[in-house]
């Protein structure tokens, strides 16, 4: 059996809706755009469905010119641009990072739809967010992403927790950027290093899941699976895991197809 990428995503802005692609030009940060932009609060705190579920109903759509294009529920379509505004500096976990302001049109919508004051900033190619070492190895830099550039999880690891749930749930409660079909259940758990096409990617550690992944990312409505159910089988120390998390060693291009092939 032949492993190969059967679906791609990208999430231009943290937590906010994705959109799948056919195929990805990774720069230095990562899949090209892959959350560069993120929300903040009125206070300055960056913003995630983990606390603000009602983020899963903004959709995010690229543009040819490089901004992005948020449609939401009763809200115009608005065009946010690659930052261009005053900088400050930001804090995404425990990194803090230079971003650029997008403008008071974007920061005026997100507060209308989100229901507080909000605004939107763009990390800069001069940003500097060093990924967390792997041992004595380091792998670059990352953007607004948690702390590593991929998500990759296996459709098989996928279809066997859905033989398990009483109602099936769809890729995106995960939020991959790669998806993998073609090998077992998990298999992913195991990879150190792998090569999809002439891209190597280097493995960070098994991804906790969080609250997010009890969101759905058409309602926002909040449930209880699969954390409930994954809590029964995939429970570490670290917390409940599912999917990989890695960095990429060059740039490059993924495509739908392109072959996985674990090296370690």
């Amino acid at each position: 059996m032949t492993a190969v990428v059967s679906r791609l995503f990208i999430y231009p802005v943290k937590s906010l809706g994705g959109f799948e692609v056919d195929r990805v030009e990774l720069d230095e940060l990562g899949p090209a755009l892959d959350r560069r932009w993120m929300v903040l609060d009125g206070a300055g705190t960056f913003q995630t469905q983990r606390w603000r579920p009602r983020m899963a109903l903004i959709a995010t759509q690229l543009t040819d010119d490089g901004s992005v294009r948020l449609t939401a529920p009763g809200m115009p379509d608005l065009i946010v641009p690659q930052g261009g505004g005053s900088r400050r500096d930001v804090v995404v976990w425990k990194d803090t990072c230079r971003a650029e302001s997008c403008g008071a049109e974007p920061d005026q919508w997100l507060s209308t739809f989100l229901g507080g004051p909000c605004r939107i900033v763009f990390f800069p190619a001069q940003s500097r967010r060093p990924i967390r070492l792997r041992a004595t190895e380091s792998l670059g830099r990352v953007g607004f992403a948690d702390a590593y550039p991929f998500l990759l999880i296996s459709q098989a690891s996928l279809d066997d927790l859905n033989a398990r749930l009483a109602l099936p749930l769809p890729v995106d409660r995960f939020r991959p950027n790669i998806v993998v079909s073609g090998t077992g259940a998990y298999a992913e758990d195991g990879w150190d290093v792998v090569t999809i096409g002439s891209v190597r990617l280097v493995t960070t550690k098994r991804c906790v899941r969080c609250v997010l992944t009890t969101i759905d990312q058409r309602t926002a409505e909040v449930g209880k699976e699969p954390l409930r159910t994954l809590a029964t089988y995939r429970r570490t120390p670290d917390g409940v895991v599912f999917g990989i998390n890695a960095a990429h060693t060059a740039r490059g291009t993924l495509a739908v197809g392109d072959v996985v092939v674990p090296v370690s």
